[in-house]
């Protein structure tokens, strides 16, 4: 049996309840892991609240790390007792012991520890996704400007530090000075803070008028329009999520307005579709983390039991850098 957080419909953080559940033997191509951290995201209240359905009884969560207890047939890249991590479908992490596909769980190396794994998988592959993989047709080269929505959250500390290793100058954007400090300590160029400040009019400022070549968004509904006005001519509005609510349809014409602008929907498990891209996206996450270029900030963490306050407080932007779900 293994303790693990379900969901019977979606809603508010009160339908979060612990629950024991059978936790059986893995198939081919799966293995069993018994967590010792698990990582909470923005994804998660997407789950529960039913922006991105789920088939119910669900356990949500998409990142943790433990040991290997089990595997499955023709899983070749892990062994019992190895440490382990992972970011990847399908939602499940929020428990002590799962059964698993292997295909998007890492071998952990011994350099880093069970929580920063859990703390740093989908923020940190995310961040590597955006700097190295959603780039400008003009691409991106040391000293060019990009601009980060939410730069004092768990991707946004991340994307900090490896956009400043990259040389390029990230200006960050956050809701409150406290963070915006957060996010210059991390190595952002210079920080704003969107609610005391025109945001648009700022980038514009200190880019010389020329804008930026990229826009990070994850906050969506609230940014989208102002973000828009921050781009140079040909540069790239990059949206990985919502936290404010969806963007409304608009018109493609609008893009031509602010200079033949692209826009794109970027999601995590487009980049992750196998195991070898995986790979490849982890081996960099770790090479930085454990070179101590890009460090995890795990400023927040709960007891699985305490999930409902863990949601809550991430909903109402209480949190800074990762937060993680711990297990006794």
């Amino acid at each position: 049996m293994s303790l693990a957080v379900q969901i019977r419909q979606h809603g508010g953080p009160e339908e979060l309840q612990l629950v024991n559940v059978e936790v059986g033997e893995p198939g081919p191509g799966e293995i069993r892991i018994r967590h010792k951290a698990v990582g909470l995201n923005f994804i998660d209240v997407y789950h529960r609240t039913g922006l991105y359905p789920l088939k119910m009884p669900a356990t949500i969560g998409m990142e943790a790390s433990g040991i290997v207890e089990a595997v499955g047939e023709g899983v070749t890249h892990l062994k019992v007792g190895d440490r382990a991590a992972y970011a990847g479908q399908p939602p499940g992490s929020y428990c002590e012991m799962r059964v698993m596909p292997a295909m998007n769980v890492c071998k952990l190396p011994d350099a880093i520890s069970f929580e920063t794994g859990a703390a740093m998988m989908l923020k940190g592959l995310t961040a590597q996704y955006l700097l190295k993989k959603a780039r400008p047709v003009e691409g991106l080269q040391s000293g060019d400007f990009v601009l980060f929505h939410a730069a004092a959250g768990g991707v946004g500390l991340i994307a900090c530090q490896w956009a400043k290793a990259l040389g390029l100058q990230l200006i960050g954007t956050a809701g409150s000075d406290a963070k915006c400090q957060l996010a210059l300590a991390n190595g952002a160029a210079h920080a704003i803070n969107y609610n005391t400040e025109d945001f648009a009019a700022r980038v514009k400022e200190i880019t010389g008028g020329k804008g930026v070549k990229v826009v990070y968004d994850s906050v969506g509904k609230d940014t989208w329009d102002k973000s828009l006005e921050c781009l140079r001519p040909f540069g790239l509005m990059a949206s990985f999520g919502s936290a404010s609510g969806p963007v409304p349809p608009f018109a493609p014409a609008i893009l031509g307005k602010y200079g033949s602008i692209y826009v794109t929907r970027q999601t995590l498990f487009s980049h992750i579709s196998s195991r070898e891209a995986t790979q490849a996206m982890a081996d960099d996450l770790f090479a930085v983390v454990a070179s101590g270029q890009v460090k995890i900030h795990i400023e927040q963490r709960y007891p699985l039991k305490d999930v409902q306050q863990a949601h809550r407080d991430l909903e109402a932007r209480k949190t800074t850098g990762s937060t993680i779900l711990t297990l006794d």
